[in-house]
C-alpha cells in the first residue's frame, strides 16, 4: 500500500534527480528505490561489521587451525 507523503528536497537534488530520470521518469518511484537501497546497504553494512568483529574475535584461534591444516599438508 502506498502513502501519500511530502518531503522537502534542495533544489539541487530535484534537479540532479530530474536530469537522471530524463522526461521518462517517476520521481516518486525514484525515490523509493533509492530509499531501498540505502536501507538495504546499510542492513548490509551492520552484517559485515558484525562478521568482521567476529572474525578479528577469532583470528587467534582460525590461525591456529589454518596452521595445523597447513603443516599436516607438508608432513604427507
Amino acid at each position: 500500500m502506498k502513502v501519500k507523503t511530502s518531503i522537502t528536497l534542495s533544489e539541487g537534488l530535484l534537479n540532479e534527480i530530474d536530469r537522471m530520470l530524463e522526461y521518462s521518469g517517476n520521481r516518486s518511484l525514484f525515490i523509493e528505490e533509492a530509499i531501498k537501497d540505502y536501507i538495504e546497504r546499510n542492513k548490509r553494512d551492520a552484517r559485515d561489521r558484525i562478521d568482521l568483529e567476529l572474525i578479528n574475535n577469532s583470528f587467534d584461534e582460525l590461525n591456529k587451525e589454518a596452521g595445523e591444516v597447513l603443516a599436516y599438508q607438508v608432513d604427507n
